[in-house]
C-alpha cells in the first residue's frame, strides 16, 4: 500500500472521530434542554397540585363564611320573631329561617365533599413533592454528568485536532487539500477500499483499467463515479 494512502487512512480515522465528537457536542444542548424541560414539567405538576389544594381550601373558607352569614341571619330573624306581634311577619320570618337552615344543610354537605377532596389533594401534593424531589435530584445529577461528559469530549477533541494537524503536515499539501474537499463533500469517507472492482463508497464497479491502477499501488487513483480515493485491500 502506498505510504500516502496509509497516511490518509490514519488522517481519515482521526477526522471521523473528530466529526463524531463534534456531533456529540452539537447534541449536548438538546440533551440539556430535554433534561431542563423535564424539570420544568415536574415543577409545573407540583405547582398544579398545590394550586388545586389552595383552591379547595379557599372554597372551604368561602363556604364557612357563607354558612356563618346565614346563621347570623337566622339569629337575627329569631330576634325579630320575639319582637313582632303580627302572625304574618312571624310566619314570614319562620319561612326565612327554614330556608336558611336548608341552605346551611346544603353548604355543610358541600363542606364535607370539600373536606374529602382536601384530603385527596393533600395526598396528591405530598406525592408530587416526593416525585419532584426525586426527579430534581436525578435530573441535576444527569446535568452534572452531562457537563463532565462535555468537558471530556472537548478535551479529547482538542487532542485529536492537534494530532490531526501534526499528521497532516507529513502529507503532501495538495493531496491533503484534495482529501479534505472529498471528506467534506462525501460525508462518510474520502478514501475507501476497492473490492472485486467495486468502489465501497458508491458501490459502483470501476473500469478494469482503474482496478489495475489501484492494485498496482503506485499512484493515487479516484473512482470514476464518486471521485473518492481508492485503495486495494490486501
Amino acid at each position: 500500500m502506498l505510504q500516502e494512502i496509509e497516511q490518509l487512512l490514519i488522517l481519515q480515522n482521526r477526522d471521523r472521530k473528530i466529526r463524531a465528537l463534534k456531533q456529540e457536542i452539537k447534541l449536548t444542548p438538546l440533551e440539556r434542554k430535554d433534561l431542563e424541560g423535564r424539570l420544568v414539567s415536574n415543577t409545573a405538576a407540583l405547582e398544579a397540585a398545590k394550586q388545586k389544594a389552595k383552591e379547595i381550601e379557599i372554597a372551604k373558607k368561602n363556604l364557612e363564611i357563607e354558612a356563618q352569614t346565614k346563621r347570623d341571619s337566622i339569629a337575627k330573624f329569631k330576634t325579630q320573631q320575639f319582637q313582632t306581634r303580627k302572625n304574618e311577619e312571624f310566619q314570614a320570618l319562620s319561612n326565612e329561617i327554614k330556608r336558611f337552615e336548608n341552605e346551611i344543610h346544603d353548604i355543610e354537605d358541600r363542606e364535607l365533599d370539600l373536606m374529602e377532596s382536601a384530603e385527596t389533594s393533600k395526598a396528591a401534593v405530598s406525592a408530587s413533592e416526593k416525585e419532584f424531589a426525586q426527579a430534581k435530584n436525578q435530573i441535576n445529577s444527569q446535568l452534572a454528568d452531562l457537563d463532565t461528559k462535555l468537558k471530556s469530549i472537548e478535551s479529547e477533541l482538542q487532542r485529536l485536532e492537534a494530532e490531526r494537524a501534526t499528521l497532516a503536515t507529513g502529507i503532501d499539501e495538495d493531496l491533503v487539500n484534495r482529501y479534505d474537499r472529498l471528506f467534506a463533500s462525501k460525508g462518510d469517507a474520502a478514501i475507501v477500499p476497492l473490492q472485486h472492482e467495486v468502489c465501497m463508497g458508491c458501490h459502483m464497479k470501476v473500469t478494469t483499467q482503474t482496478a489495475v491502477r489501484v492494485k498496482g499501488n503506485k499512484e493515487i487513483v479516484n473512482c470514476e463515479q464518486c471521485a473518492r480515493i481508492l485503495y486495494h485491500e490486501e
